[in-house]
């Protein structure tokens, strides 16, 4: 069973910073795609950064290059480094892996942006 463990969430001010991390229990195949997805109350789920292995590369349009995604495969995880965050930035970030095998998502970790 793959299990997901985010952690880096919590409170920050606007214009600060915070970093997250996600440790994958177990990878089986080469080819696959580790990212980030997030949820804000009363809104649906939706992509922040995605990044496969074999180069694939996706943010959602709302970053505006605030937020880098990066991965060390040899520690199987995955980042994201939020700069410059907004009270809109504010929701649950969720982990996500997907292989050849399916889809597996992360307990999601809270980031609230706030002065």
């Amino acid at each position: 069973q793959v299990q997901l463990v985010e952690s880096g969430g919590g409170l920050v001010q606007p214009g600060g910073t915070l970093r997250l991390s996600c440790v994958v229990s177990k990878i089986i195949f080469s080819i696959n795609s580790m990212g980030w997805y997030r949820q804000a109350p009363g809104k649906e789920r939706e992509l922040v950064a995605t990044k496969s292995t074999i180069g694939t590369l996706n943010y959602g349009d709302f970053v505006k290059g605030r937020f880098t995604i990066s991965r060390d495969n040899a520690k199987n995880t995955v980042y994201l480094q939020m700069n410059n965050l907004q009270p809109e930035d504010t929701a649950v970030y969720y982990c996500r892996f997907s292989d050849r095998l399916g889809v597996y998502w992360g307990q999601g970790t809270q980031v609230t942006v706030s002065s």
